[in-house]
C-alpha cells in the first residue's frame, strides 16, 4: 500500500489556528455503518453512548518542551524536549544543530538552567544534561513555551487551551487532540449516564504527528512512545470485555495504547508499562477499540491510516472530501469525528 494513498486536498484556510472558546462546540461527524455521514456537533456526544460502555482517555500533560536559550558566542538556540532518558538527561532536537555540538553547552532566562549536549544521536536528535537550581517542573514552567504543531502560526493566546480538562502525566511533547472537545459538565453527563471512564497515559511524541515519507507504508519505523495502563484500568477492560461492552478510544493515542496491550498481553489484561512503536494501517484487525473519537488528520500521516483501517480508507477519504465541502475546521484545533464501524453500529 503506498503513501500517496492517503493524500488528500486541504485548503489552508481551514487549518484551524485557535481553540473555540468553549471546547464542547466544535462539530462532529459522526460515520456508523454504511450511513452518511451525520453532521452534529461534540456537545451531542453523549447520545451516542449508552450505560456500560467504557471510554478511555488518555491523561498525558503537554510539557513546556520549547526552550530558547544561547550558546557564548554562538547566538540563538532552540531545544526541543523529546523524553526523558534519565535523570536530568534528555533526547531533544536541537535547531540550529550546527550550533549544539558535543561538549557545547546552552544557557536559558538568566542563568537558572544550563544545557550541555552529550552526544549526537544517529537521527540528529542531542541527549542533552540539564543543570539547575530548584524545581525542574516549576524552572520548565518559568522558561518553557508550549511546542505547537507547525501548521499553527499563531501565537496561542491560553496554554492550557493546549492541554485536556484530564491532563494529570506531565510528559508529552503534543496535545492528545481528541480529547481537547471534552469538558468536565460534559464527563458527568456521560458518567450519570452510565458510562464507566478509565484514564491511561501515552506521552507522544514528534514522529506521530509526522508525515510518511517511504514511499512503501510498510517501509516506515515509527518511533516510540512511553505508555502506562494502571491495574484498575486493565481491571476495567477485563470487565468490559467480558461483559461485551462496547470499549471508546478517545483518540488515536488512547487507540495505539489499547491495541498494544492487545498485542502483547493475553487476557486477563495486566497493569504495563513500557515503550511502544505500534504502526496500524488499512488490514489490522482491531481486538480492544470499538469505537473511536478522533479529530481530522494530516495527508498522508500514521494517523490518516489508523483511522482508515477502522472504518475503511476510501469511506475516510470521501469523509474528508464532505468535510471540506462543508468547511469543516482540521487538525489539532478543529473539529471531531466519530467513528462506529458496522459491528458495534449503535442501536
Amino acid at each position: 500500500m503506498r503513501t500517496a494513498d492517503f493524500n488528500y486536498i486541504l485548503p489552508p484556510e481551514l487549518i484551524a489556528q485557535q481553540p473555540l472558546a468553549r471546547r464542547d462546540q466544535s462539530r462532529l461527524m459522526v460515520l456508523a455503518d454504511d450511513l452518511p455521514p451525520i453532521h452534529d456537533w461534540f456537545f451531542n456526544l453523549p447520545s451516542y453512548l449508552r450505560a456500560g460502555d467504557l471510554l478511555v482517555l488518555n491523561n498525558t500533560k503537554v510539557m513546556p518542551a520549547r526552550l530558547i536559550g544561547y550558546k557564548k558566542g554562538g547566538g540563538e538556540v532552540e531545544i526541543l524536549l523529546l523524553h526523558r532518558i534519565k535523570g536530568d538527561l534528555w533526547e531533544t532536537l536541537v535547531k540550529p544543530g550546527k550550533r549544539a555540538r558535543t561538549g557545547d553547552r546552552i544557557d536559558f532566562g538568566n542563568g537558572e538552567l544550563t544545557a550541555e549536549v552529550k552526544s549526537i544521536l544517529p537521527s540528529g536528535n542531542r541527549q542533552v544534561e540539564f543543570t539547575y537550581q530548584g524545581i525542574w517542573e516549576q524552572i520548565l514552567a518559568d522558561l518553557g513555551i508550549m511546542p505547537l504543531p507547525p501548521y499553527i502560526k499563531e501565537k496561542l493566546v491560553d496554554q492550557e487551551s493546549y492541554q485536556t480538562v484530564y491532563a494529570h502525566e506531565l510528559g508529552s511533547s503534543a496535545a492528545p487532540t481528541a480529547g481537547l472537545h471534552f469538558t468536565q459538565d460534559m464527563l458527568r453527563t456521560i458518567e450519570r449516564k452510565g458510562v464507566n471512564i478509565i484514564h491511561i497515559t501515552l506521552h507522544i511524541g514528534l514522529g506521530t504527528f509526522r508525515p510518511v515519507r517511504e514511499e512503501e507504508i510498510t517501509d516506515h519505523k515509527m518511533h516510540s512512545e512511553f505508555f502506562h495502563i494502571s491495574t484498575q484500568a486493565a481491571s476495567a477492560i477485563n470487565a468490559a470485555r467480558a461483559n461485551k461492552n462496547r470499549i471508546v478510544a478517545v483518540g488515536t493515542t488512547s487507540c495505539r495504547v489499547l491495541e498494544t496491550v492487545f498485542q502483547t498481553q493475553k487476557q486477563p489484561y495486566q497493569e504495563a508499562n513500557g515503550w511502544t512503536n505500534i504502526f496500524i494501517y488499512p488490514g489490522y484487525h482491531f481486538g480492544l477499540t470499538d469505537l473511536l473519537i478522533t479529530n481530522f488528520h494530516l495527508p498522508e500521516s500514521t494517523l490518516l491510516m489508523l483511522v482508515s483501517a477502522f472504518v475503511g480508507r476510501e469511506r475516510i477519504l470521501a469523509s474528508y472530501r464532505e468535510a471540506i465541502k462543508e468547511n469543516y475546521r482540521f487538525f489539532s484545533f478543529g473539529d471531531a469525528m466519530l467513528l462506529i464501524p458496522e459491528k458495534m453500529k449503535y442501536d
